[in-house]
């Protein structure tokens, strides 16, 4: 893709990730975010962060699936994306909810098994967002960089899991998340698999051939 049609498709980008938290900001100010604001700032923001961390994971799929690769332009700037809301979300539950209030935050986390899952899909995500730029690919180079950012996905089943947790009974949305992850991953897997056996088979034929 030119230079130009990946900026207009990053420009895009952006404003359909800004888009939700222009909305929120609308309703906060038309103080439309019904009876427990914090309730809903917490959910909100939590939401678009897995839903935008998962967007991020469908980009490789698409290019193993159909060989295009223009979208995987996307993926870091998807994955800064997903760590603003995630942030956001535990800035709702660090200041709106708690204040601040560090003794009953550490017994949260050690107490409830969802804010242990999703505090420790925060801390990792933290040095995929430090590591997200340019500079800090070619510092710690392309092969470190990409064993790096592979924990993305141990970071999705971490948010996956704390929504499937947190979430009350008969509430169907955590579990279309996990059924988008699980064929996210089993799609990288059957690829992983295939590219092993092709390895292996290339080098089996190396073998046979004579001297």
């Amino acid at each position: 893709m030119a230079r130009r049609g990946r900026i207009i498709l990053k420009s895009i980008v952006w404003v359909m990730c800004l888009a939700p938290f222009a909305v929120l900001v609308r309703r906060f100010f038309a103080d439309g975010l019904g009876a427990n604001p914090i309730d809903y700032i917490t959910d909100f923001t939590g939401d678009w962060a897995l839903r935008i961390l998962l967007a991020s994971l469908t980009l490789t799929p698409i290019r193993i699936l159909t060989g295009i690769t223009w979208p995987l332009a996307l993926r870091r700037l998807l994955g800064l994306f997903a760590f603003f809301y995630a942030a956001l979300h535990f800035s709702t539950w660090l200041v709106l909810d708690h204040f601040f209030n560090w003794p009953l935050m550490l017994t949260d986390i050690l107490k409830r098994r969802y804010i242990t899952v999703g505090m420790s899909a925060l801390i990792l995500l933290v040095p995929l967002a430090v590591t997200s730029t340019g500079g800090m690919v070619r510092r710690l180079g392309g092969t470190a960089w990409r064993r790096l950012h592979k924990a993305v996905y141990l970071v999705a089943i971490l948010a996956v899991l704390h929504y499937l947790w947190l979430a009350k009974v008969g509430v169907p949305d955590p579990f279309y998340y996990a059924a988008i992850l699980l064929v996210l991953l089993g799609v990288r897997l059957a690829d992983a698999v295939r590219r092993l056996l092709r390895k292996r088979q290339r080098r089996t034929t190396a073998e046979a051939l004579p001297a």
